[in-house]
């Protein structure tokens, strides 16, 4: 895994790596959103995985490890950090569970279907795009964002990269698994395309030369960007719609629910906008967009 190049990106988003002050302690506190209100008393329909879960007292989350501003590991603390850690730690607080009572378990883009449906994560927030093929597999909440897909290059834009029509004939990278690298098979067939894991690899490729270009979403790319600006950056021509939900097994519709309702208080009472500006906003300098609507399906 590589997060030793992307840790400029903590530094971008104000998160203290090092310190020994209690100044620098509790700005990294708030930094990483371990303020979350925990509820302390719940209560939920036996049987239900609301009830198992706050009778367990804990539970175990997907994310990515490697995409800073919405899931990237900090290499100190050993947990991963932003905005999609912020939202399952928001979902948690509402079962009465604490940020460091959740299990994070690393979902790259191939894996985050069979790991829920194996049993073994409770729920993925990982930049999961919302569409049918998924939910013929799996349920999501949402959605809580929606960003669209973009394309990095190296600094300078040495090719010239406007959109994906010029990825004709250009050797493009993206992860396997993923809605972008779907998008980029079957709509722009002549780009070369060659699939990692997981997108630092990209990166590390259109570092040394093996690809042109990155593609997957915006904001994800941002963070890239972020981690090293001298070396990449963002065409900044997003050209589709990528609704982020949260992935549940399949059929578990009072769960789905129960998230929607707390995604939903969540937009209204300023937590998400709060998670924003914590994370992936910090990165890219903007502020809270407008939430989208929840799908209710």
């Amino acid at each position: 895994m590589r997060i030793t190049r992307y840790a400029a990106a903590f530094a971008a988003i104000g998160v203290v790596l090092t310190g020994c002050s209690s100044e620098a302690g509790n700005q990294a506190e708030q930094q990483t959103g371990n303020t979350v209100a925990v509820e302390t008393e719940t209560s939920f329909e036996p049987g239900t995985t609301m009830a198992e879960l706050a009778e367990a007292g804990t539970m175990t989350v997907g994310t990515k490890f490697d995409q800073p501003g919405f899931g990237l590991l900090n290499p100190n603390t050993k947990a991963p950090e932003g905005f999609d850690v912020e939202i399952a730690k928001l979902i948690a607080a509402q079962l009465g569970i604490a940020p460091e009572d959740i299990t994070w378990t690393e979902t790259v883009s191939a894996n985050r279907e069979p790991f829920l449906m194996n049993g073994q994560v409770d729920m993925v927030a990982a930049t999961y795009t919302i569409n049918d093929d998924r939910k013929q597999k799996i349920d999501f909440a949402g959605p809580y964002y929606e960003a669209g897909q973009d394309i990095m290059v190296a600094a300078g834009n040495p090719l010239g990269i406007e959109g994906p029509d010029d990825l004709a004939g250009k050797r493009v990278c993206s992860v396997e698994g993923s809605t972008p690298a779907e998008n980029i098979r079957t709509n722009y067939p002549e780009a070369q395309l060659t699939l990692f894991d997981v997108y630092s690899k990209c990166a590390d490729a259109l570092t040394n030369g093996q690809v042109d270009a990155v593609t997957t979403d915006n904001v994800i790319l941002t963070g890239l960007v972020a981690g090293n600006p001298d070396g990449f950056e963002l065409v900044g021509n997003p050209f589709t719609k990528e609704p982020y939900g949260i992935g549940v097994p399949k059929g578990d519709d009072a769960f789905r629910a129960f998230i929607n309702d707390t995604l939903e208080e969540a937009f209204d009472n300023g937590d998400w906008a709060d998670a924003w500006d914590r994370t992936a906003g910090a990165i890219s300098g903007t502020e809270a967009p407008e939430p989208p609507a929840v799908d209710r399906y």
